[in-house]
């Protein structure tokens, strides 16, 4: 049987990009346009960002020129002053993110810290009016991510997830196939068998001075409290949840996405092999098996579904499909030009800049982006789930609806992490 491979983007997609960025659009103040928490059509939006790390700084420099940058926040001060000085720029900055969210002058923000920091800030934005870019992972755990997509729903706001593979076209037609039964019935999908957090470890790690400039009680967000030590700042298991969770939460919104279960999770998972890196299966309610076993180096963008009709491999903006005739006849719906095979080689950073014209498209529309809160929640929490299952070490049944797990006390404490007094989600909302 042939294989065919595609790494394509759509002409239309990659049109309406271009047009906003080559446009300048006039500075008009939101309030003689936009109306309360909306921009208007010819605005130009204002955004605040919280962590300046090095994912902040990739997706402030493919900001659409529609756009613009006008305050930073970092618990750790010095890195976010170091980037304004790189720029060149004079951005206000602080360190607390909420004196920012304060301001009235900001549209928007972009929340690109740590992910077990970030949903708390991304509830404070929309109970402040604005609109979120959230990288991804989304959360450290379930049940505040689920207190995320209450707020984003409460107050209106429109949240993109950073999960860019949505605004690939060669994800879409691929995914769209899937899904529409183009591989009748699936057999079985099998995902990478990403790496888990860290155990911690048996002795605290030793005391050592904070840096200047850095709040580390801040930093530490919802963890426990322990004294500075930089290996703190390592894939540890209570705060964070390794490429399960970081490029899981591509792999894993895939799967969702193509399988139509955007709204829901598997019911039933159990451990192939033990350890916290152990093999992981799982169930939906229809019966489709989800099988994490692939290695390393598989489609860490993706996952490979095996339906009765043939075999499709999805990975970041591209697919391999077996027989080839399936991948010939979905490259008839993409319309490729020059400029988009240029733009194919640095696909992984560049992307960003079309999922991020998405989010401004819809903080003007106020219609729901491509990688909503309750998408990126759905899809993390597949991988939330697989950890658990290898920390646990023993067959699990979830329920969806509810999101809890049946008649197990145990797993249901860590769908309810415990946090640090001063960092709770607030109740209520």
């Amino acid at each position: 049987m042939n294989t065919s491979q595609s790494k394509l983007i759509s002409r239309r997609t990659t049109l309406k990009g271009l047009a906003a960025g080559i446009v300048a659009p006039t500075i008009i103040p939101s309030s003689a346009l936009g109306g309360a928490g909306k921009p208007g059509a010819n605005d130009r939006i204002r955004v605040g960002t919280i962590g300046v790390g090095f994912r902040a700084t990739l997706l402030m420099d493919q900001l659409p020129e529609e756009a613009e940058i006008v305050a930073l926040s970092d618990c750790d001060l010095p890195r976010a002053e170091a980037y304004r000085n790189k720029k060149g720029a004079s951005w206000d900055l602080y360190q607390d993110y909420r004196k920012m969210l304060d301001r009235k002058d900001i549209d928007g923000v972009i929340v690109a810290t740590q992910a077990f920091q970030r949903v708390l800030p991304c509830i404070h934005a929309c109970q402040a009016g604005k609109d979120v870019y959230a990288e991804k992972p989304l959360s450290l755990g379930i049940s505040e991510g689920r207190s995320l997509v209450q707020a984003v729903d409460k107050y209106k706001r429109v949240l993109q997830v950073g999960t860019q593979q949505r605004s690939m076209e060669m994800n879409r037609v691929a995914c769209d196939f899937i899904r529409s039964g183009g591989l009748g019935k699936i057999i079985e999908v099998r995902a990478v068998n990403y790496i888990g957090p860290q155990a911690l470890p048996a002795e605290p790690f030793p005391e050592e001075p904070v840096p200047a400039g850095l709040d580390w009680d801040m930093w530490l967000n919802q963890a426990k409290f322990r004294p500075y030590n930089p290996q703190w700042r390592g894939n540890w298991i209570d705060t964070m949840g390794g490429e399960m969770t970081n490029w899981g939460a591509h792999g894993l919104d895939q799967v969702q996405w193509a399988l139509g279960k955007d709204g829901t999770g598997p019911v039933e998972m159990w451990p192939i092999t033990p350890g916290l890196n152990g093999e992981v299966g799982m169930k939906y309610a229809d019966g489709t098996p989800l099988n994490f076993v692939l290695p390393g180096n598989g489609p860490v963008g993706g996952a490979i579904f095996i339906g009765e009709k043939g075999k499709i491999e999805i990975n970041r903006n591209k697919f391999t499909t077996n027989p080839g005739e399936i991948g010939a006849e979905l490259l008839k719906q993409v319309d490729v030009t020059e400029e988009e095979r240029k733009w194919s080689d640095n696909l992984a950073l560049w992307q960003a800049r079309w999922h991020i014209q998405n989010w401004l498209d819809c903080m003007r529309s106020r219609e729901t982006p491509r990688a909503s809160a309750e998408i990126g929640h759905r899809s993390v929490t597949v991988c939330h789930l697989a950890n658990l299952t290898r920390m646990l070490g023993r067959r699990l049944i979830w329920d969806p609806v509810a999101e809890q797990f049946t008649g197990d006390e145990e797993a249901n404490r860590w769908v309810n992490r415990e946090r640090r007094a001063g960092f709770e989600i607030p109740n209520p909302l």
